[in-house]
Parts: structure tokens; C-alpha cells; sequence
């Protein structure tokens, strides 16, 4: 009889974020345990303790795993047809266009209540994102394509500002909503990166809509 193949942690944290990004899409983060995450993958429950603390803590890792699954950096950054600003431009829609990572995101907005997985989300943004922002305008600047002497405190802005149109973090009605969105899209024009285009501002209607809404159901 063949002994059954061990798995390394690896392989187990690897089987965990998968089961729950199914179920977590096909049930919701709520609904989902973290018994029906290891019926799913096949294992004792104390496993899952062993590659995560919690159930918050996966959601997180859930939601850098999709992200560099699917990095829209990555997809413009060899476009030569396109300029920085277009290629910023263009990031923007390939996120908003990413529907499974977004009802992923949009699930994991209570967890940013935690001060401690807030806090590792914004180190691991500015980590992660601010590099990549600044050499997107860095080239766009170099192009001509986006006017700005504010290229490296734009790229340490820009991670921080979904923070800031979280209702969770910083609580806030639909109507503020959209009212500081506008303000974010006035100050960036103003220091010489205009994001707005077409489709934008019905996503953004949408997203605003749908965040308010889940703050609403929450307990």
C-alpha cells in the first residue's frame, strides 16, 4: 500500500489560499469558516495555525496573492505604444476590470478595522506599490506626458489614498464619498497627473456604492 504523500508547509499554506479564495468568492469571507476552508483542502484544522493566526490574516495574503497573480504593473510596463500617463491610465482599467480581486478587496474591507492588519497593509503598500508608481511617473515625466516636480511624493500618495476612501478606516457617507473622491482626482490634476477618463467615474459610482452598502450590512 503507498504511504500517502506529505506536503510541505508550502504546499499546505499554497492548498489553504486557494480553497478560500473559491469559497470566499462563491460563499463570501463571512460565511466561510475556517472548517469549511480545511474540508475543502483535506486537512486537520490545527494546519491551518500553522500557516496562518487568522482568518483575517489569510484574507490578507489572499489579497497579495491575486494582486501579483494578475499585476497590472507588470501588463504596461513593456507597452512602447503608450505613453506614462497612458500607461497609468491604463493600469487603473485593468484593476477595475480584475472582477475577482475586486469582490475579494471588497470583502476584506471590515478586516482593516484590525490596527494591526492595517498597519501591514500600508507598510506592505508603500512597500510594494510606491516603487512601482514612481517609475511610472518617473517615465512619464521623462516623456512629457505628466508635468509634475512631485514625482516621489505622488508614488507615496497613491497607495495611501484607498485607505483614505475606506468608510472603515476613515468613516464616511456616500455623498462624502464621492465629494473626497473628486477632491483626491482635483489635487493629483493639479500636481500634473489628470486620471481621470472615460469609465472612470462609473466605476468609481459603483465601488463607492458597493463599500457603503457592505458598511451598512455590517454587524
Amino acid at each position: 500500500m503507498a504511504r500517502p504523500v506529505k506536503k510541505t508547509p508550502q504546499e499546505w499554506r499554497q492548498e489553504i489560499l486557494n480553497a478560500a479564495q473559491s469559497l470566499f468568492i462563491s460563499k463570501g469571507y463571512e460565511e466561510t469558516s475556517i472548517s469549511d476552508i480545511m474540508d475543502l483542502v483535506g486537512g486537520a484544522k490545527g494546519m491551518f495555525y500553522r500557516s496562518f493566526q487568522s482568518k483575517e490574516e489569510l484574507m490578507y495574503a489572499l489579497g497579495n496573492q491575486m494582486f501579483f497573480e494578475n499585476n497590472p504593473f507588470e501588463a504596461v510596463k513593456g507597452r512602447d505604444d503608450l505613453n506614462g500617463l497612458q500607461k497609468i491610465r491604463s493600469l487603473l482599467a485593468l484593476n477595475q476590470s480584475d472582477v475577482a480581486r475586486n469582490q475579494i478587496n471588497m470583502q476584506a474591507i471590515p478586516i482593516l478595522k484590525d490596527p494591526h492588519i492595517l498597519a501591514a497593509a500600508v507598510a506592505e503598500n508603500r512597500r510594494v506599490l510606491t516603487p512601482l508608481w514612481l517609475k511610472l511617473l518617473e517615465e512619464g515625466k521623462k516623456d512629457g506626458s505628466i508635468q509634475t516636480e512631485y514625482t516621489k511624493e505622488i508614488s507615496e500618495l497613491l497607495p495611501l489614498i484607498n485607505f483614505w476612501l475606506m468608510p472603515s478606516v476613515f468613516p464616511a457617507t456616500e455623498q462624502e464619498l464621492h465629494h473626497k473622491y473628486r477632491f483626491v482626482m482635483e489635487v493629483l490634476a493639479h500636481m500634473g497627473l489628470p486620471l481621470y477618463a472615460d469609465g472612470t467615474m462609473s466605476f468609481t459610482e459603483t465601488f463607492i456604492a458597493d463599500i457603503t452598502e457592505k458598511r451598512g450590512n455590517e454587524p
